[in-house]
């Protein structure tokens, strides 16, 4: 057998519970000089590196970073890779921009070649940013999701994806039935749920996009398959909480569409939740749901502020999500930077533990990962980042003038974005060099 295990001495910092729970000093851990030691996609160790040297073999490689500090990779828990051709488009709110945008680019998911092309485009962003494990809206063609994880699978990466089911309320090129979007969902279930590191997610769009024959299906799915995942959307934007009560008259409100058709559950994620009350937000936590917190994209989209504490209050489970292409950045850090600020807006404070939270294992937590993906212990996999403290002029004389690691990623988050990120490993590979 050929030696695999590979040795990383630098700052170390990773999440190991949520502040909110256990306060910020017993959240992370940190090895000023440590040492990360990886063995078959796995890590094997971590801690100070004046106490590990000594244990390792003397012809393992180790790797030695100067102002650099290694952490989880990222955990994106909404982003759409059909929107990636329309990021930054211009001028409208949420309803408006799907139909003048966004059917128009995810059309072309018809065609393999072109979502073939795409879907490499999209991971080589996800990983330049740091992103290791995402959860992705494909288009209504299975194409894209087929596209996806084919190239997810070369480079052995954490994924979930799922085929958007579409049958109303859109452009006839673009939905399908309830009866073929269950028959094509449960064809991708079967050929990929489980291969290598990939999972399959249930994806109705949201509720004004199915009938409820289709999300009655979607409910048959998560029953047939318990493991699957499910995502879709949820209270974003004020006239779609209208919309969905006009459509769905008989139900109590938005999110009760869904629990009426057994969407909720432990692995369903929704995405936005800007304007969620109380009882909605006890409902997903005691059905062990999560919401994924997609700040850029309310801001960009004027979709309005999620409101953390109110889920913090109710244990309710909360990832980020870029929601590209409704966000403009792939960089969870840029993420994070508008995150602060809708906290900011609302007169609340997001600490930098949180928001390493948040990116890390706040993501698996939401995705029930936790025990594969979002920390740094030993027995999880290898997927971990390298940033680069001289990324930028600014960004290396700001962090000359930070005294603590709280400040030192704080800075992080503010100035940094794709640059920041020196190498993006997964399964123990590097998969991305900057």
């Amino acid at each position: 057998m050929p030696l695999t295990r590979k040795a990383y001495r630098a700052a170390i910092l990773h999440s190991i519970a949520d502040p909110a729970v256990v306060g910020i000093e017993a959240s992370y851990e940190y090895f000023e000089d440590g040492l990360l030691v990886t063995e078959n996609g796995q890590i094997s160790a971590i801690g100070h590196a004046s106490e590990l040297l000594a244990s390792l073999p003397a012809d393992i490689q180790i790797t030695h970073y100067q102002d650099a500090l290694i952490t989880p990779g990222f955990i994106d828990t909404h982003i759409h890779l059909p929107q990636t051709g329309m990021v930054g488009a211009y001028g409208e709110q949420l309803l408006d921009w799907l139909n003048t945008y966004t059917f128009p680019c995810e059309s072309q998911f018809a065609d393999k070649a072109h979502a073939e092309e795409v879907a490499g485009i999209f991971i080589k962003e996800l990983l330049r940013n740091g992103t290791t494990t995402a959860l992705v809206f494909g288009s209504v063609h299975p194409q894209s999701v087929d596209s996806f994880f084919e190239a997810a699978e070369k480079l052995d990466l954490r994924m979930i994806a799922g085929k958007v089911m579409m049958d109303r309320n859109a452009p006839d090129y673009l939905t399908d039935t309830a009866e073929s979007s269950y028959v094509e969902s449960k064809a991708l279930i079967e050929r990929w749920h489980g291969k290598s590191r990939l999972h399959y997610a249930v994806t109705p769009r949201f509720a004004p996009t199915s009938t409820p024959e289709q999300l009655t299906l979607a409910g048959q799915l998560l029953s047939e398959y318990p493991d699957l995942y499910m995502q879709t959307h949820i209270s974003e934007n004020l006239q779609e909480v209208e919309w969905v009560k006009e459509l769905f008259p008989e139900r109590k409100g938005y999110l009760d569409v869904y629990d009426h058709y057994k969407l909720l559950g432990k692995r369903s994620v929704f995405a936005h939740g800007v304007h969620l009350c109380d009882d909605e937000c006890a409902r997903l936590a005691e059905t062990g749901s999560a919401i994924a917190f997609c700040p850029t994209s309310n801001f960009f989209l004027g979709s309005g502020l999620f409101n953390l504490p109110m889920a913090e209050k109710h244990n309710l489970n909360v990832g980020l999500g870029t929601d590209v292409g409704g966000g403009t950045s792939f960089s969870l850090l840029q993420t994070l930077n508008e995150a602060y600020k809708v906290m900011q807006l609302q007169g609340a404070r997001l600490s930098p533990f949180k928001s390493l939270y948040l990116a890390t294992l706040g993501g698996a937590r939401a995705l029930r990962l936790e025990d594969k993906i979002g920390t740094l212990h030993p027995g999880t996999d290898a997927d971990f980042l390298v940033l680069d403290y001289n990324a930028t002029p600014l960004l290396s004389y700001r962090l000359k003038q930070a005294n603590t690691i709280a400040e030192t990623l704080f800075v992080l988050m503010t100035l940094g974005d794709d640059r920041t990120v020196l190498q993006t490993y997964a399964a123990g590979n590097l998969v991305h060099q900057r």
